[in-house]
């Protein structure tokens, strides 16, 4: 392991009420999650679920010809495998790590019994899920209604808010799959959007140096998002 973090580095653990969080300590696991790495596959049933802390893990809905787009990403905000505490112990899509970092794992019985023992936690988790298929919705939409340029934007200024960063390390060809469009259109998307100084591009290094520009050039999908998970979503406990 060469990656540490505290459990309050995910909002959703921060937020656990003291009793839950004293009892979840000696279940969760510390673990790397490499670029690239799959957590799980489409129909595959989940063995635990992933609560990332500096990583971003995408969903990708895979068509039968082997084409993909993502339909939502999770970072620190929140919880990869839903499908465990919501009953339906599968799920038909894959998820992708698309940013490298650290996470804590808990296992799939440990989740379900969780949920089912503490009514703060399955309100807590059962908020997220909301804001998670308002993403996948606002996803949808924006993916069949807006220009790649707009598409961009969202894109990069979710994954931002997931590393805590103004730069990501991202190859033109992944946001192209994550988008489920050509790389043409993205390197021609970027391309407009260092012209116009909100971004710095080169050899798969991001750098958004006008955020409020970037955010103005974007659709309505991302203020949207943005605004569901604050709704939903408690602050983090004060230290």
């Amino acid at each position: 392991m060469t990656g540490t973090s505290d459990l309050t580095s995910n909002q959703l653990l921060a937020v656990l009420p003291d009793e839950e969080l004293a009892r979840w300590r000696n279940q969760l696991e510390l673990v790397e999650l490499p670029l690239g790495q799959v957590l799980y596959e489409s129909g595959s049933p989940l063995s635990h679920v992933w609560f990332p802390c500096s990583a971003i893990v995408s969903l990708l809905y895979v068509t039968e010809s082997g084409e993909s787009a993502e339909i939502a990403m999770v970072g620190s905000e929140g919880v990869v495998g839903i499908s465990l505490f919501m009953g339906g112990e599968t799920t038909p899509n894959r998820a992708v790590v698309q940013s490298a970092g650290v996470g804590y794992r808990l296992k799939a019985q440990d989740i379900k019994a969780e949920f089912n023992r503490s009514v703060p936690v399955m309100h807590l988790l059962l908020r997220y899920t909301q804001a998670l298929i308002t993403q996948m919705a606002q996803t949808a939409v924006c993916n069949r209604h807006h220009s790649i340029d707009q598409q961009l934007c969202r894109w990069l200024l979710m994954s931002l808010d997931r590393v805590k960063s103004n730069e990501l390390m991202v190859t033109q060809e992944l946001i192209a799959n994550m988008l489920g469009v050509r790389r043409e259109g993205v390197t021609e998307a970027a391309r407009k959007l260092q012209r116009a100084g909100l971004i710095r591009y080169a050899r798969g290094h991001a750098e958004v140096v006008d955020r409020a520009g970037l955010e103005l050039r974007a659709c309505e999908c991302y203020a949207v998002v943005r605004a569901e998970y604050d709704r939903l979503l408690p602050r983090r406990k004060a230290t």
